[in-house]
């Protein structure tokens, strides 16, 4: 039986890359076609996924999504597609809504209707799982949604509307923090901000307290969980959220932080920070951790980085990410990673620093 071919848009984004070099090593597909505005050759690639794009298996075809006409000629082929990944879409945070529009809302439904056009037999569109906020009860997937991040508003319109198009055969999986290899993220900025105090010798203080929720997911379960829905029938027009079973907190990352870098994490409190301006928090941090990290640069000769510790203020939201997993578990999907680890969270750097873009002085 011939194996599925799969086109994975945004596939030189973090999750993007990740997906095709799953599929590539554990030989699941006949072709791959990647779809992205940026290029392979400067989209920052480590060793690994740079070996599996090169598979011979794999095409690269530059497209904006954002343009129908563009779009079309993405998903043209002489074969048809069995699936479809979208892993496109804006994600940074502090963006206008015309940006969000284009790059989220636009975007997903100029693949999806391609997708049901072409027939495909299963479209999966990724989602976020900041669908609302509850410190005491996880995010059921039929829950009321209350989004609270620009790029969750956006998503949701998406959700809503992918049932409105014709013939889409379609799941979304719903996101909260994922991690691994090429992250970027909040994640990243974190241990990026770890490694800063250890430099300065300071006590990082963060707003709020330990117990906000930051539930994670390691990019790799992502991957798995994509394809996993997409080899089923009974997933079509489901939302699932993906998530792990550590039920990570604010608290329970600083730790591994902790661990990591031998520094001190303590916190405002929510009286203290309740009273601060999140806008101003957010620039009054960045000031502080952009220069040591510009210097540790150019100290470990970084001439060039796709790496910033600078954070929209939308990560300093007393909000919570909490998401319930059993639905997906209850197909039988298993997770490979239940619980970030400090040696995770060291991965990540280790890639970095090996290509260059991360300074060795601030490294764990």
């Amino acid at each position: 039986m011939q194996k599925p071919r799969v086109l994975v848009l945004g596939g030189c984004g973090f999750i993007g890359r990740n997906l095709v070099s799953y599929l590539v090593k554990e030989n699941l597909t006949s072709a791959i076609r990647i779809v992205d505005k940026v290029p392979p050759q400067v989209a920052w690639l480590n060793k690994i996924h740079q070996d599996y794009l090169n598979n011979p298996i794999v095409e690269f075809r530059s497209a904006n999504l954002i343009n129908p006409e563009s779009c079309k000629n993405a998903f043209a082929s002489d074969a048809a597609w069995d699936f479809v990944v979208n892993c496109a879409g804006e994600t940074k945070g502090s963006q206008t809504d015309p940006i969000y529009y284009e790059g989220i809302l636009k975007l997903s439904l100029n693949c999806s209707k391609e997708a049901a056009q072409a027939k495909v037999k299963h479209y999966v569109e990724l989602s976020c799982g900041n669908m609302n906020s509850s410190e005491k009860v996880p995010l059921k997937e039929d829950g009321p949604t209350e989004p609270w991040t620009n790029v969750a508003k956006f998503k949701a319109m998406v959700e809503k509307e992918l049932r409105e198009v014709p013939d889409l055969r379609f799941t979304v999986l719903r996101l909260p923090i994922v991690y691994g290899s090429s992250d970027r993220g909040s994640i990243v900025q974190r241990i990026m901000v770890a490694g800063i105090y250890r430099k300065l010798g300071e006590t990082m203080k963060l707003l709020w307290n330990s117990g906000i929720k930051l539930n994670t997911v390691h990019v790799e379960d992502v991957c798995r969980a994509i394809w996993f829905v997409l080899n089923r029938d009974d997933t079509i027009g489901e939302i699932y959220n993906v998530v792990d079973t550590a039920n990570s907190t604010q608290g329970s990352i600083s730790e591994l932080l902790e661990e990591l870098f031998d520094i001190k994490i303590d916190y405002y409190g929510t009286v203290l920070s309740a009273m601060v301006d999140l806008a101003n928090a957010a620039d009054e941090a960045n000031d502080k951790h952009l220069d040591p990290w510009a210097k540790a640069c150019r100290q470990d000769d970084i001439q060039n980085t796709p790496l910033s510790p600078h954070m929209d203020a939308e990560v300093l939201l007393n909000k919570h990410l909490n998401l319930d997993g059993a639905k997906l578990k209850n197909l039988g999907f298993e997770l490979k990673f239940p619980n970030p680890s400090a040696q995770l969270f060291k991965n990540i750097i280790d890639e970095y620093v090996e290509m260059k873009v991360y300074p060795v002085s601030l490294a764990p």
